[in-house]
Parts: C-alpha cells; structure tokens; sequence
C-alpha cells in the first residue's frame, strides 16, 4: 500500500554535547571527536533531504527586547504569498503547486539558471560531493530564493545563498540573517 503524505519537518539539535559550539558567550567544552560522533548521529542520506539547515545563534539582548531592526513579518509574508502565486501559475500546466514538489529533472529544466549560478553548482559538486539529491534540493531552493526576489532568473547568489543554507549547520556557523 501506498500512503502519499506531504508535510514539513521542523527539526532542531545542539551543535554538540554541550550545546555551545560556536556560541560567543560560553566556550565549547566538547573534543573534536565528541563534536564528530555527535553530528554522526544524523545520517548522510537523511540530512541530504533536508532542504535547509542552519546554525541559529544566540539572541543578542535588542533582538530579544524587540529592539533590533529586521524585516517586517508583514513584508516577508507579502513576498512569500507573491512567490506562491508565482509558483503555481508556473506549474499550473503540470499539476504542481510550488519548486519543493518538482521533480528532480524537471526542477533542473526550470530553474532558468544563468552561466555563473550554473558555474557556482558545478564548483559545488565538486568541493561538497552533491549527491545527486543534494542537487536537485539546491536548485529548488535557489529557484525560490529566486522568486523571493521576484526576478526571473536563478543567479549565481542564489545558489549560493542556497548553498549557505545546506551548509551552515554541518560546518557550525551561524546565518546571521534569514531571509
């Protein structure tokens, strides 16, 4: 039996064991070692279908008091639904509703990515041995940081804004901002 099922996963994990790598207040007490086994508990072919992972830093005392300046959730959902809409007239001929529900091949073929973003994936491959999943999730989410922007081609910043999300959290680092 088939049972077809779409959701979202929204997961979170500390750094390492301690939960302060990379934190600028309190120092890690971890070994490399610890910090290797303890990232090895997710599996490479479960992370590879994770389209975004970030390494979220501490709250700064203006972000925590509502005193730190950051886009309007207002302004970010207007570009959200605007980038929905763009989505489903896209694929309406096909029957998808938005880039994450595309298949692979055809994600590839509609992406629209310019000689330099086509050069940035290609460095990728390479320097991050993309699977072939991996890839195809990159482009998906370059095409909607794309959209995002509300222009019609994926640029080079695109993947690598992309790119960024995929490898924030393997490497530690923190994305200061979120689109």
């Amino acid at each position: 039996m088939t049972f077809p099922a779409r959701f979202t996963l929204a997961a979170a994990a500390n750094p390492c064991p301690c939960g302060y790598l990379g934190d600028t207040l309190r120092a890690c007490q971890c070994r490399e070692d610890q910090v290797q086994r303890y990232r090895q508990k997710l599996s490479g072919p479960l992370l590879d279908r994770i389209d975004l992972r970030l390494a979220v830093p501490r709250l700064t005392k203006d972000e925590l008091l509502g005193a730190a300046d950051g886009e309007a959730s207002a302004d970010v959902r207007a570009r959200v639904v605007a980038a929905r809409i763009l989505q489903r007239e896209r694929y309406a001929s096909i029957g998808v509703a938005c880039n994450a529900h595309l298949p692979g091949p055809l994600a590839r073929r509609s992406a629209d990515l310019t000689a330099p973003a086509r050069t940035v994936l290609a460095r990728a491959v390479k320097r991050q041995a993309l699977t072939g999943r991996g890839f195809d999730r990159v482009v998906k989410v370059a095409r909607t940081i794309a959209d995002l922007d509300a222009v019609p081609r994926t640029e080079a910043e695109h993947v690598a804004e992309a790119l960024g999300y995929r490898t924030a959290f393997e490497h530690g680092e923190g994305l200061a901002r979120v689109r």
